[in-house]
């Protein structure tokens, strides 16, 4: 029997990453030699979003391009994992069980928060992949209840990867010139990491409350969507969980691209 897998958060960068060359790739490029062969791999990406939790189920999901003005060649690839949509039926059930209602989408495709970073951690692209959505009008106790109704998935070879970013204002990200990263980004971003490798119950109760207890929490997420898949992956980590900091650095000097890997529970 195959070991459980551990659970990721990472921040998935500008669509530019997939083609190879900065800090965050290098980030992943570290970490891919390390993780074992999942059976499946489930992407939360800040990407897709909807009122409730709904699976992807496409048995051969397609390559989303959803971005725009960026060179041609970033159009012209593909990320040709299988779906896994009796997988997808599977976790619809336990969400169920948790009594969380959850929906399929057949026809869903891999949005760049999940085939940017897939296409270094697994590029032969033959691991079965699946998505599912984040809800950004719900708050992050409901992100963590989620990730906690799939954490059994772990030990069934499964790899949970929320994908967001550790901060994401765009407006700043294309602003010229300026302070970078700007001090509320930064103010946020080492907060959030503290908490994060605090590990305390303390430290929790503060990240659920992010939006007034983060300093500049407001500035570096001015809509939630790219931070809650943290809380679905911290879900999934559960509340014994240890912290690894995997790096990843700035994204043009603007948008914090931390990563976590959260090991197995003994």
């Amino acid at each position: 029997m195959p070991a459980a897998q551990p659970v990721l958060f990472l921040s998935h960068g500008s669509p530019m990453t997939a083609l190879g060359g900065d800090e965050l790739n290098r980030a992943w490029e570290r970490l891919a030699p390390r993780l074992a062969k999942p059976s499946a791999i489930l992407m939360v990406s800040a990407h897709w979003n909807t009122r409730l939790p709904v699976l992807s189920g496409s048995r051969q999901p397609e390559t989303i391009h959803d971005f725009g003005g960026f060179p041609a060649e970033l159009y012209a690839l593909r990320y040709p994992a299988p779906g896994a949509p009796e997988l997808a039926q599977h976790i619809k059930r336990q969400l169920s069980e948790a009594g969380i209602a959850a929906g399929i989408d057949a026809s869903r495709g891999l949005d760049h928060g999940a085939w940017v970073p897939l296409r270094t951690l697994f590029p032969a692209a033959d691991v079965p992949v699946l998505q599912l959505s984040v809800q950004p009008e719900r708050c992050a106790r409901h992100h963590y209840a989620l990730g906690a109704a799939l954490a059994p998935l772990a030990a069934e070879n499964v790899l949970i990867v929320g994908s967001g970013h550790l901060t994401h204002n765009l407006m700043d990200y294309l602003r010229p010139g300026g302070e970078r990263p700007a001090a509320e980004s930064r103010a946020f971003r080492d907060w959030v990491h503290a908490r994060l490798m605090e590990d305390s119950p303390e430290g929790m109760e503060a990240l659920f409350d992010w939006q007034q207890a983060g300093p500049g929490a407001r500035f570096a997420h001015p809509t939630p969507e790219h931070f809650l898949p943290l809380f679905v992956a911290l879900g999934a980590a559960g509340e014994h969980r240890r912290t690894e900091w995997l790096g990843g650095g700035w994204v043009e000097d603007a948008l914090a691209a931390d990563n976590y890997l959260f090991p197995p529970n003994d």
